[in-house]
């Protein structure tokens, strides 16, 4: 059977958005993430009055994305995964965040959410793909006579994992871990890498 195999971005493959433009604002309100915060609605509400607060627009958010990276060794083993299957980025992050981060690392497909800005710049909202957008992917995937190996490391991850044929937590927080402790962990992309081939030769 063809599989395909699916990703959160931050955390995984890259920094945390949030997390670099907090220690670049000094918000610390910011620092809170989908690590954090199970309730994604509740989580993005939050950051939305901490930027009209603070006068904070999307301009801001990208010039700091423009100055990150992928973490260490995250283009390696992505191109090393996807010469052995197909590959698709599952994230609950913005188009408008993730395009210089995606040419970093060889434009890979992303299916992601948008944001709505007024005329000056401002977030004032955001758009999901679809709710519950990456165990629905998943499904799609499944539907389609694929099977699914996924990896990632928040609450906004666990409904792609549990759907998945296998998936795998990527450097979880504790508090994650003890609530869902069914799900296999990796720590470093050697060790994911290695449970990725376990599934590919099954």
């Amino acid at each position: 059977m063809l599989s395909v195999i699916t990703l959160d971005l931050e955390g995984v493959l890259v920094p945390e958005i949030w997390i670099d433009f907090a220690a670049i604002t000094k918000i610390d309100e910011l620092k809170l993430t989908t690590r954090d915060i199970p309730d994604y609605d509740v989580l993005m509400k939050k950051r939305l009055g901490i930027l009209k607060a603070n006068g904070l627009k999307l301009a801001d958010i990208q010039n700091v994305i423009s100055k990150m990276d992928p973490m260490e060794g995250a283009k390696e083993f992505l191109d090393g995964l996807r010469r052995k299957t197909q590959v698709v980025i599952l994230s609950d992050t913005f188009t408008q965040f993730a395009g210089p981060l995606m040419e970093k690392l060889g434009l890979p497909t992303i299916f992601c959410n948008t944001l709505i800005t007024d005329s000056a710049g401002n977030v004032v909202d955001y758009k999901l793909r679809q709710k519950d957008g990456k165990k629905i992917a998943v499904q799609g995937f499944q539907s389609m006579g694929l099977k699914v190996f996924a990896a990632g490391d928040s609450y906004n991850d666990t409904g792609m994992l549990t759907t998945a044929e296998k998936g795998f937590f990527f450097c979880p927080p504790d508090s994650i871990l003890s609530q869902f402790p069914q799900i296999p962990v990796t720590r470093n992309y050697q060790e994911l890498g290695a449970a990725f081939d376990l599934c590919l030769s099954e």
